[in-house]
């Protein structure tokens, strides 16, 4: 990506449509701040892992290294699923990391990142910036004594790689899958049985038989881990990622520290940071798809009947954590309606243009 310092130009793009921040002029005696940032991502997966990265640089740039955040990749300094931990009890500022990794912390923490038949890109960027998904989520991190940003969108995910074709609901019975908590408790409904299982050991697990499919991100991530090698069904959609929002969190305390100039400058390259992630995986994804396919890859929708029976059972999962969590109703209730109010537009609007568009030929 191509731009001029954003020190003295600071245009920062916010996800859904350019936003200009005019470069802020700090006085000589501007206090000089030094963070660490811990990700919940390994460096070898650029497209995400740079989301934390881009964010110091920004941040370093807007305020003539005044501000200064030095990001680590997972497991260097903090465990890849105790980043939100570390933030909550300060050990560290800031971190990079999904929230429905601390499911079983709290499912609520998942509407933050990803949940089952939820929003795409577009609308969870929407829902946070402009409906009620930021105001309602910060209210959840507040008990963590986090303050949450979104930092990062990977587009819509793959549904993973499976060692057999899934022709029917019958076939989900006894699957051992690796896949997210939230969809493994939908999934387990129908006979899965879910496997949590670390990124970089998937792939001896499917090669040995351990695991009979996964999911991880996309192509352009997927293509890195050799999963088309291994286990050459490659599905579509992965319906319990429309997106995934990546989150940068703060320290509470740290945050209220930062003069009032910091924290803005933090809240935009968080927006430029999610506007390079999103760009970053739209260019390298198709790119990327090709190849597998070039190598064996082979390219299957789910069929109809098992998304419909998986979409029956998340709204049977949504009521029953309904009904125990009012928190966890409060924020699953303003998503849908929000989702019900933009579906409608996107159908008429986008989904149009964008079907008619693929039938193109050149």
């Amino acid at each position: 990506m191509h731009r001029r310092s954003f020190l003295t130009k600071a245009t920062v793009g916010a996800a859904a449509g350019g936003v200009t921040l005019a470069a802020p002029v700090f006085a000589q005696d501007a206090p000089t701040v030094t963070w660490r940032l811990a990700s919940s991502f390994p460096r070898s997966a650029d497209a995400i892992y740079s989301g934390g990265e881009a964010v110091a640089k920004y941040v370093s740039e807007a305020t003539g290294g005044k501000f200064t955040i030095r990001a680590f990749p997972a497991g260097e300094i903090v465990p890849a699923l105790q980043v939100l931990d570390s933030v909550q009890n300060g050990t560290i500022e800031c971190g990079h990391s999904a929230s429905y990794y601390y499911y079983g912390k709290d499912p609520t923490l998942s509407f933050d990142a990803a949940v089952p038949f939820g929003l795409n890109t577009r609308q969870m960027n929407a829902w946070m910036r402009h409906g009620d998904g930021l105001k309602l989520l910060r209210e959840v991190f507040k008990k963590y004594n986090v303050v949450n940003f979104p930092c990062g969108y990977t587009g819509t995910q793959m549904g993973g790689w499976f060692r057999k074709e899934i022709k029917s609901v019958e076939d989900l019975k006894g699957l051992k899958f690796r896949v997210s908590a939230f969809a493994g408790a939908v999934l387990s409904r129908l006979g899965v049985v879910p496997q949590q299982i670390a990124g970089g050991d998937i792939y001896p697990a499917l090669e040995k038989g351990t695991i009979d499919a996964a999911e991880w991100i996309g192509p352009y991530d997927d293509e890195k881990l050799g999963f088309h090698k291994v286990a050459k069904n490659y599905y579509y959609p992965g319906w319990w990622e429309g997106t995934l929002q990546v989150s940068l969190y703060v320290n509470q305390d740290a945050y209220n520290k930062l003069p009032k100039q910091y924290q803005a400058v933090l809240d935009q390259a968080c927006a430029a940071a999610t506007n390079d992630m999103i760009a970053k995986y739209d260019a390298e994804n198709p790119a990327a798809l090709r190849r597998l396919i070039s190598q064996g890859a082979q390219l299957r929708a789910f069929p109809k009947s098992v998304m419909d029976a998986c979409y029956a059972e998340a709204n049977k999962v949504y009521a029953e954590m309904s009904a125990k969590s009012p928190e966890f109703k409060k924020v699953y209730d303003s998503m849908v309606a929000f989702r019900g109010n933009v579906l409608p537009w996107f159908r008429v609007a986008e989904g149009n243009f964008d079907g008619y568009m693929s039938t193109i030929r050149k």
